[in-house]
């Protein structure tokens, strides 16, 4: 069982910010906290679904592995993020392995009290749907990115989407060139390729700490090329 009241954390998702203080205490009476270390398995696709899951602190990743070993980034999480929506929704099995990218803490709310929720909160079931809705509407974008576009100009939609208003991406460690290629759909040579075209036509910056923009309306014309 948990060990300390987490209904301040529940009231400020957006899942749960609606639900009467009965059922927010009964969310926090039955949840569950879990830490894993960096490089640690959350869990593993296709094995069965415990919950949803909100991340207190830290970051995790969820993909999908082919037989040989090419991998797919689906989904970045980090604090007040909730998933594993699909899991608990669909049969109750993980269609995703998510892993730690560094030490992380997560709250799961079994996922037999959220199907009980959704039986009798309207505005939690509504939430739910949205949010399904969105994992759809970002699927159906990655395949037509990966259809469709270069893995030079999908580098610059990355870039151009990550970037804070500064014009910088900041680097966590585990920010590599290999992480960035699994995340739009390519291999670590191909994606170095592509970072060494960007930075020889004076678009970004590159180092080991962050990514900086340098000309805008160039990345941009280079993220709206169609093959």
């Amino acid at each position: 069982m948990i060990d300390k009241d987490i209904s301040s954390l529940l009231s400020k998702i957006t899942y749960f910010k609606k639900l009467d203080p009965q059922y927010l205490q009964c969310i926090n009476d039955a949840a569950l906290r879990r830490t894993f270390e960096e490089g640690q398995q959350v869990f593993l696709e296709g094995d069965p679904c415990i919950g949803l899951y909100i991340v207190e602190s830290g970051w995790a990743r969820a993909v999908k592995r082919s037989s040989s070993g090419r991998e797919q980034a689906i989904r970045f999480v980090g604090p007040g993020d909730v998933f594993n929506e699909v899991g608990v929704m669909t049969g109750g099995m993980n269609v995703v392995t998510v892993e730690a990218l560094e030490p992380i803490s997560l709250i799961i709310v079994q996922r037999e009290m959220i199907l009980d929720l959704v039986d009798c909160c309207p505005s939690l079931a509504r939430v739910l749907i949205e949010n399904l809705a969105q994992r759809v509407h970002y699927a159906m974008n990655m395949v037509v990115g990966l259809s469709l576009h270069s893995v030079e100009s999908r580098l610059a939609r990355f870039i151009l989407t990550q970037a804070q208003e500064d014009q910088f991406i900041n680097r966590k460690k585990w920010t590599t060139q290999a992480f960035i290629a699994a995340q739009i759909g390519t291999v670590p040579v191909v994606i170095n390729r592509a970072f060494c075209a960007l930075v020889e036509d004076n678009l970004i910056e590159l180092t080991r700490n962050y990514i900086r923009i340098l000309d805008t309306p160039g990345l941009l014309e280079i993220a709206s090329v169609v093959e």
